[in-house]
């Protein structure tokens, strides 16, 4: 038997797709098709990007799984015709991505690179800069990424903390959860780091007040969400010198507009999301591991929680 595999995402991304499936599948002994359309009724798995043309999952009956392309799942959790088992996207790449791009940034903070960069008066000034132990890095949201994260962070040295709606324990790592938590988790923080998934409990976590719960000087990373942190707020901490800065790699609206007051800003450095991206190779290699598994009656790996959206 041939398994049926619907492609529905980006064009230019099928052929890498389809053969490194095809490819993987066959090495377990597996024939399979990656096709870009087919008769619903015969489709047995869809390897899904949310802003395909696909959006009424209905006619696929007989479909063992939605298998999603990107690492957040909020443009189609909440689709109700979505009745299949729906995974989300965690593949190395991805999360070496995220790692690489929040250990940068805390480091070059700590580091202070910024002054260093930006010295225009050629002041020279050899104050040392802080260690990391001296720093506490606290990650809001403990998923797969968040906990990649903070032990990169433990092995380069600070002390880091982390916060998530459900109680967590990881090594080294001081975790809270619940409102009280988060106040705990903020107050020491040095820099703040957001890799919550998106849900309306997670809208503006970072607003008015709890920037207020972080110690003055800190820092803002946000690669995870753009409606986690409320704008005015976030520009009112620069603006009052509560924060000493905030790299932004998520927005609600992308491309960020050019009007926006984040561009241009002194304290806010505006990456194009970018940190972290689904790498082929690798997360084609996560589909074929979640293939074999379903094939095999094993529950798919990093199925999503309806009722928790994520």
């Amino acid at each position: 038997m041939t398994l049926n595999i619907l492609f529905a995402g980006r064009e230019a991304q099928f052929k890498t797709y389809r053969d490194e499936v095809e490819t993987g599948l066959a090495r377990a002994g597996l024939s399979a098709q990656v096709v870009q359309s087919h008769d619903p009724a015969d489709v047995d798995y869809i390897i899904y990007a949310p802003n395909s043309a696909v959006q009424d999952f209905t006619p696929f009956t007989k479909c063992r799984g939605v298998l999603n392309l990107w690492a957040g799942v909020e443009k189609v959790v909440g689709n109700a015709t979505l009745t299949q088992p729906l995974v989300r996207m965690v593949d190395p790449g991805l999360t070496l991505g995220m790692v690489n791009w929040v250990t940068g940034h805390c480091l070059r903070y700590l580091l202070e690179f910024d002054r260093m960069t930006h010295n225009p008066q050629q002041v020279w000034d050899d104050t040392p800069p802080p260690l990391a132990s001296d720093w506490q890095v606290t990650i809001l949201g403990l998923g797969a990424l968040g906990h990649a994260c903070a032990t990169a962070l433990i092995h380069q040295g600070f002390q880091v903390a982390g916060w998530s709606r459900r109680q967590k324990e990881i090594d080294g790592v001081a975790c809270y959860a619940g409102p009280d938590g988060l106040r705990t988790a903020l107050n020491n923080s040095n820099i703040v780091v957001l890799l919550l998934p998106d849900t309306p409990k997670t809208e503006h976590v970072i607003n008015a007040q709890t920037l207020g719960h972080m110690p003055k000087g800190g820092f803002i990373l946000n690669p995870g969400r753009g409606p986690q942190i409320e704008d005015a707020a976030l520009i009112d901490a620069m603006n009052t010198g509560h924060l000493a800065g905030a790299t932004l790699d998520v927005f609600r609206t992308e491309p960020l507009p050019q009007d926006h007051p984040f561009w241009g800003h002194p304290k806010i450095t505006v990456t194009p999301h970018i940190a972290s991206a689904t790498r082929t190779n690798t997360a084609a290699a996560s589909l074929v591991d979640n293939i074999i598994r379903c094939e095999n009656g094993q529950p798919m790996l990093n199925q999503v929680d309806r009722s928790a959206g994520y």
